[in-house]
């Protein structure tokens, strides 16, 4: 059984991974994994650092991202060792052909095993479920409309931007 802060340290390779496929911070997004592990999601097979890079090259292609995080659920095996399953919950604003905006979602579960070396946590092996998939029509005409602050990609986003907040 893991301490808890232990299992926050997992939990937080969950959000930053997020925050890198949605900022598009690929380093951010490598830096979760041992450089050895190994990614395995149907469309892509292979290492942590060519699997940041296969995820900047296909989400720059989209106007915005979004993903969510669930319930994460993990299962300590020793001191060093954890396997985990975290929902998630993804929105990628895409275009089609005729370059009509769509909005689509996939849900599903990663299933993860996390090492700890030098005290340090990070994944070390990571498979995507889906479970579901969505493609609609974009509907969100409202937002141009109104005088949202919308999120943005690294370095724009507010959250790149501390001493704005002072």
């Amino acid at each position: 059984m893991g301490s808890a802060e232990d299992r926050f340290a997992i939990i937080d390779l969950a959000a930053h991974y997020m925050r890198g496929l949605d900022r598009l911070d690929g380093a951010l997004l490598a830096a979760q994994f041992w450089p050895e592990a190994r990614c395995e999601y149907g469309v892509f097979s292979g290492s942590p650092a060519d699997f940041a890079d296969f995820c900047m090259t296909m989400l720059a292609g989209h106007q915005r991202n979004h993903h969510l995080i669930g319930q994460h659920l993990i299962d300590f095996a020793g001191e060093d060792e954890a396997f985990g399953e975290v929902y998630y919950q993804a929105y990628h604003r895409v275009f089609d052909d005729g370059d009509a905006p769509r909005d689509l979602f996939i849900s599903g579960r990663y299933v993860d095993r996390y090492e700890r070396r030098g005290g340090i946590w990070k994944i070390a092996y990571r498979s995507e479920l889906v479970d579901w998939v969505r493609d609609d029509p974009a509907t969100d005409g409202m937002v141009a409309a109104t005088p949202f602050i919308m999120g943005q990609r690294k370095p724009d986003d507010p959250l790149y931007h501390r001493e704005a907040m002072r």
